[in-house]
């Protein structure tokens, strides 16, 4: 309501044209177009505003999260007005440097086509009933392809015209909301404590391999960010304390060229080796396959070599007799 107020008082007092919105309560944003904006991405979807729930989530249609690259897993998440955008963006606000055209509406997508989505919206069910073969294939532990034929899914539907609404479902409920109002997710302040969580769910549900859970987590988090990290640690710029002038170099002199200051990293080794520890004790703890033992054991030995413990002064001949 407040950024609806702000854009109308703009609208009005700078622009010198009518206001737009007009918001009086929270229900006369029904029916105006958001943009929807995930993490690390350039690309708005728009959407509408069809109603408001007391809970710290964002609801909306699986195939409009899924535009976004959104999965419903936990991270954070964004909606902006239309006409805050089309006012208040320009790309001159953003930074130079690289990673400066993440998170800002590049450009704004006012259709979505199911088919263009993560094929994940396309498995999810839309039928209003489960057949009585579907539960007896449940109880002998069938595989899914052998009763999804039997359950109208997102898939089956591409391509025609009711791909776009009347998605139904099995229960009715009066609140879809249970008591907490918003995932538990979202107050755990540190990687640790989200992973011990993880990992007891895991262990808590008989259909879930905590071990295969844990290896997903080292090949699609923890390995591809120490990589990342080491990577921007080898490659990184360092920076002035005193004037903030940048080299992409140390000078030889070790020294800032403009005011003579010390220079500091701009990334640091706290910042490399923060999942190392996790990695290890994932790998003690859970089966993990081979490979990703050994390729975590690889890393283990260059961060070693890259930071070296207690170096001494440098070394003389008769230091090898």
């Amino acid at each position: 309501m407040k950024i609806a107020q702000f854009v109308d008082e703009e609208l009005t007092r700078f622009y010198g044209v009518g206001a737009f919105y007009r918001i009086h309560t929270i229900d006369d944003l029904i029916g105006h177009l958001i943009v929807g904006l995930a993490p690390h991405t350039s690309v708005g979807i728009i959407g509408r505003v069809i109603g408001f729930i007391n809970s710290q989530v964002c609801l909306g249609s699986p195939i409009w999260h899924s535009a976004k690259r959104r999965d419903c897993d936990g991270d954070a998440d964004s909606v902006m007005l239309l006409m805050d955008i089309f006012l208040n963006f320009s790309r001159e606000y953003l930074p130079d440097r690289i990673g400066g055209l993440m998170d800002a509406p590049l450009l704004i997508q006012p259709l979505v086509f199911p088919h263009e989505v993560q094929r994940q919206a396309h498995n999810i069910d839309i039928d209003d009933t489960y057949p009585l073969d579907f539960y007896r294939s449940s109880w002998n532990l069938e595989k899914t392809t052998n009763v999804i034929d039997n359950i109208d899914i997102v898939k089956k539907r591409l391509g025609q015209a009711n791909q776009f609404f009347d998605y139904k479902f099995t229960h009715t409920t009066d609140n879809i909301m249970l008591d907490e109002s918003h995932s538990l997710y979202s107050i755990l302040s540190t990687m640790e404590e989200k992973l011990k969580m993880q990992i007891s769910t895991a262990k808590l549900i008989n259909a879930v391999d905590a071990d295969e859970v844990m290896s997903m987590v080292l090949t699609t988090h923890i390995l591809p960010d120490i990589m990342g990290n080491l990577r921007a640690y080898s490659s990184q710029s360092f920076r002035c304390t005193k004037c903030g002038q940048k080299y992409r170099r140390m000078p030889i002199v070790g020294r800032c060229l403009e005011c003579n200051n010390e220079l500091t990293q701009t990334v640091t080794r706290g910042t490399v080796e923060k999942y190392v520890q996790t990695a290890l004790n994932i790998c003690s703890e859970f089966k993990i396959n081979e490979y990703l033992t050994n390729r975590i054991n690889t890393l283990q030995t260059e961060l070693s070599l890259l930071f070296k413990q207690n170096v001494k002064d440098q070394h003389t001949i008769i230091d090898f007799i």
